[in-house]
């Protein structure tokens, strides 16, 4: 990569990391192609549209397209820079499947050149980088592979892996650290120098096993902590605690910092990333795989009390409040309240209506379950049961007077002054869990 000149850029992959990574590199005055197998995602992008929801992604997209600086295509064309920031699932039985990354991998190696940095992106599980140089080294002989020649290597691999909030990601990927880890230090070097053309954080150089395991490690963190949080929850609902009061007063010590329950965890990280953790080292993860057994069982959890509310009520109309794994988001992977929904869905039928402001139609799971969208007014106006399974800004700020004599069961803690189980309230009921 020439200091005189920003290098051509090649993304791999235009999902929710890749088409805002592109966007960045662009608006630094790269010229960026970006690839994709999805012929609509190449047209979306080529009009300057978006396919996807991310705060000022729109207005980014637009304009670096218009100055010509990002483009889409189909195919791979020869570049100075390869990321590949494609998925990265499990199997059936949780083990990483890292098949997409290959093949992106395989797709760059036909145009790689003398002095290509190739980085991969997507989390992954520890190696895959390894696997890469590997593939390199067979697919292109002709050329001197870092980690494999014992000269001077003619390109650079690393792998950097993405720390971003959806709804922030413009503003983390330029801002937040980076661990950058390369095949050797001359590659990690590499590609601390393309980073920071755009990113703002620092650029913490190492090798490549460390930063796969660095990401790997942040997410399972997150999911053991909110594992706690959710068994809380369902100790304090057997117990008949508020479980929002039980961790407001803990969090009041100076060294205790409670996540919030919820009704699961979802997302494309934290769901996914400590099975990636487990597969390599089974035997010596026990808490690891128990975190993830508690927040994939307090989805349970929450279909069995909403059973138990709505038999309750045999008669009553049903709004389920949100399918995104998180808040003021249009994410809808792995997420715990699209499962919770989608389950109640195929028992209660029509009784049963979503609402989701991020969504223009229902899941393909909702087919034929008689279950309808409907926005947040009209079910307000008629439904007796509001389970709230997304923390919304627009499901945070409906006053109590809109839910009186509602059944409430908050999944999320948004409503602190609903009327608890057990209190004389003639304005609705809330049932913590």
């Amino acid at each position: 990569m020439k200091s005189d000149k920003k290098p051509d850029v090649c993304v791999v992959g235009l999902g929710y990391i890749g088409l805002p990574t592109a966007a960045i590199v662009a608006r630094a005055g790269c010229r960026v192609r970006g690839v994709d197998v999805t012929p609509s995602v190449v047209e979306t992008i080529n009009r300057g549209e978006i396919h996807i929801e991310e705060v000022d992604l729109d207005g980014l997209v637009q304009a670096v397209v218009k100055r010509g600086l990002l483009s889409a295509s189909l195919t791979v064309d020869p570049a100075d820079v390869f990321v590949i920031a494609v998925p990265t699932p499990f199997g059936p039985n949780h083990e990483p499947d890292v098949s997409y990354v290959l093949t992106a991998a395989r797709s760059i190696a036909p145009v790689l050149k003398a002095g290509d940095i190739v980085i991969l992106e997507s989390t992954s599980p520890v190696g895959t980088t390894e696997q890469i140089r590997d593939l390199f080294a067979a697919e292109r002989p002709d050329l001197k592979i870092p980690g494999v020649t014992r000269e001077i290597p003619d390109i650079s691999i690393a792998y950097c892996p993405e720390r971003v909030l959806p709804g922030r990601i413009l503003h983390e990927l330029t801002e937040n650290d980076r661990s950058i880890g390369g095949i050797t230090p001359r590659c990690a070097r590499k590609a601390v120098g393309f980073y920071k053309l755009f990113v703002r954080g620092q650029c913490i150089a190492t090798d490549a096993r460390s930063a796969e395991m660095t990401k790997l490690v942040e997410n399972a963190y997150r999911d053991v902590n909110i594992a706690f949080a959710n068994e809380l929850s369902i100790v304090a609902d057997k117990m008949g605690l508020d479980v929002w009061e039980v961790i407001k007063l803990a969090n009041r010590h100076p060294r205790v910092n409670i996540l919030q329950p919820g009704p699961g965890v979802g997302g494309h990280c934290i769901a996914v990333d400590p099975w990636f953790i487990v597969a390599s080292a089974p035997q010596e993860t026990p808490l690891i795989r128990t975190a993830r057994g508690v927040n994939d069982g307090k989805i349970h959890h929450v279909i069995a009390k909403a059973d138990e509310i709505i038999a309750a009520h045999p008669t009553a109309r049903i709004a389920a409040l949100g399918l995104a794994f998180k808040a003021n988001i249009d994410d809808f992977r792995e997420s715990p309240a699209r499962l919770v929904a989608a389950t109640l869905a195929r028992k209660y039928g029509e009784r049963l209506s979503i609402v989701e402001p991020y969504a223009t139609q229902l899941p393909r799971e909702f087919d034929g379950t008689g279950a309808l969208q409907i926005d947040l007014d009209e079910a307000l106006e008629e439904c007796d049961i509001l389970l709230v399974l997304v923390d919304h800004d627009m499901f945070r700020h409906v006053p109590l007077a809109e839910r009186a004599g509602k059944t409430v069961y908050d999944t999320r803690g948004i409503w602190p002054d609903q009327p608890k189980a057990g209190e004389a309230a003639p304005e609705g009921l809330r049932l913590v869990g």
